[in-house]
């Protein structure tokens, strides 16, 4: 870690953050002669331990809970919707858990690149660096439009090419799932637009070992094809279970399914 000069908290008022390559920093804007001094943060931002934190991820919950009250206040029945170029549908909820997520991870994490599923509008970060935030402000938009609860706000954080902490809200079951790499994974009930300490209910997850009976299988509600027919039908399923949006792996995470099947076409 380079050494840098020591400020006093009356002064962080002058200084404004970023991101460099090898962590989080401090520009003293007021700074004269040979350029703006450098003030390096003991914890670099590339670094797991840096985002681990309880805090974080309770914020993180509580953008995601935000998201999610956004989401249950658009009227489902009278939504307007357009297809993206990708023919994926798009409505004013996404675009208003959009509008939630981003500006709050960028309070929350400042400097730090989010690439989400519905700001095409704004410009492509010039290079994601080791860490970012992968954002899709509502997965399931056919569940939502179709009056189903089968859609769930996503955010999670990247690092070095995989992720390491995710939450997932899903607005009208009132649930939340939540995890970090090497610290365990939890989930919450707790109302749209509550925050993670307001949770009814805070249950530790983890997969659960192979039925004797058979495996539950879930499958995509809107992508299940012949070909993924064709493979559950060599393995040993009791049950199968059509659902939308990231909840399939909810529910694996949380041990009230075994396996996600799909072999149909998927998109990055």
């Amino acid at each position: 870690m380079r050494e840098g000069p020591t400020i006093h908290i009356t002064q962080l008022a002058a200084l404004t953050f970023g991101n460099a390559a090898d962590g989080l920093w401090l520009e003293n804007c007021a700074s004269q002669g040979s350029g703006p001094s450098v003030i390096h943060l003991m914890i670099p931002r590339h670094k797991l331990e840096a985002l681990t934190g309880a805090s974080v991820i309770d914020e993180l919950t509580a953008i995601a809970s935000r998201a999610a009250a956004a989401v249950v206040a658009i009227d489902r029945s009278k939504v307007e919707w357009r297809t993206k170029t990708d023919l994926s549908p798009v409505t004013a909820a996404d675009e208003a858990a959009n509008a939630v997520i981003v500006p709050g991870l960028s309070q929350l994490l400042p400097g730090m690149p989010i690439v989400s599923e519905e700001d095409t509008g704004r410009a492509r970060p010039s290079a994601l660096g080791a860490c970012f935030a992968l954002v899709d402000p509502l997965d399931g938009t056919r569940e939502f439009l179709a009056g189903r609860d089968e859609f769930t706000v996503n955010i999670a954080i990247v690092l070095d090419g995989s992720p390491k902490i995710g939450v997932i809200a899903a607005p009208t079951l009132g649930l939340v799932w939540r995890g970090i790499v090497g610290r365990g994974t939890e989930r919450l009930r707790v109302a749209a637009g509550a925050g993670p300490h307001q949770a009814s209910e805070i249950r530790a997850m983890r997969t659960r070992r192979r039925p004797a009976d058979g495996f539950v299988a879930t499958v995509s509600r809107s992508h299940f094809d012949a070909q993924t027919a064709a493979f559950l039908k060599r393995l040993p399923i009791a049950a199968q279970v059509s659902c939308g949006s990231s909840l399939k792996f909810c529910r694996i995470a949380e041990g009230s399914a075994d396996l996600y099947a799909r072999l149909a076409r998927t998109c990055e």
